[in-house]
């Protein structure tokens, strides 16, 4: 039998290390896809003072990825597609996706990618990110709350899911019609559900669980 003298002993368990760092670092962070079923983007602005009108956005692509033991580390980038936009109404539909706001038809995606994130508490975090809209690009600051992680009690998949809220003023952005009757400030309200992609599973994230 033939015995390895130390250094080669050494120098394999080198190697070995070396080879099961990659392994190691993808086990720190997660790949999500979105849940679109339980992933919902709101937006609230003013309307002449007497409410917030309130809409949404259905149609969106992208998902994140979540580093739970260095959430700095963590990214999230969603294309969103303007022409998705709901206010629960033909007629106000019409007029958002139209070149006074949206302009669907030269914008088709807005997009919001991270740039850092600061973590404020155990569960908490300010996600700062680049948001393109109307071919701008503005930096905007989400903060994010982590509610839960772990398997879904109805099919097993993994989830992760968040809060999140931001202000922007949409005239920085070049969508002017109608300030101040129509209010220049937009708050964001998004609720999030992640399917963590599985070694050898392939997540779309379109179907949901119930």
């Amino acid at each position: 039998m033939r015995f390895l003298k130390p250094s080669s002993l050494l120098c394999s368990a080198l190697a070995l290390g070396v080879l099961a760092m990659p392994r190691l670092a993808l086990a720190e962070t997660e790949r999500y896809d979105f849940d679109k079923v339980h992933t919902q983007i709101l937006f609230f602005v003013d309307h002449l003072g007497f409410s917030k009108s309130h809409g949404k956005f259905l149609d969106f692509d992208g998902g994140f990825v979540f580093d739970r033991e260095h959430p700095e580390n963590s990214n999230i980038d969603v294309v969103i597609k303007t022409d998705g936009l709901d206010m629960d109404d033909e007629k106000w539909d019409e007029h958002l996706k139209g070149p006074d706001f949206f302009n669907v038809e030269k914008f088709p995606d807005m997009r919001f990618k991270s740039t850092s994130i600061a973590v404020t508490g155990d569960q908490t975090a300010d996600v700062t990110g680049d948001l393109t809209l109307l071919g701008v690009t503005k930096p905007v600051t989400l903060h994010v709350v982590h509610n839960k992680s772990g398997k879904h009690p109805f099919g097993g998949k993994y989830i992760s899911g968040f809060s999140a809220t931001a202000h922007l003023n949409r005239s920085d952005f070049g969508m002017n019609y109608g300030v101040p009757a129509i209010g220049d400030e937009v708050q964001i309200r998004i609720e999030v559900e992640g399917v963590r992609q599985e070694e050898g599973i392939e997540q779309s994230g379109e179907k949901g669980n119930p």
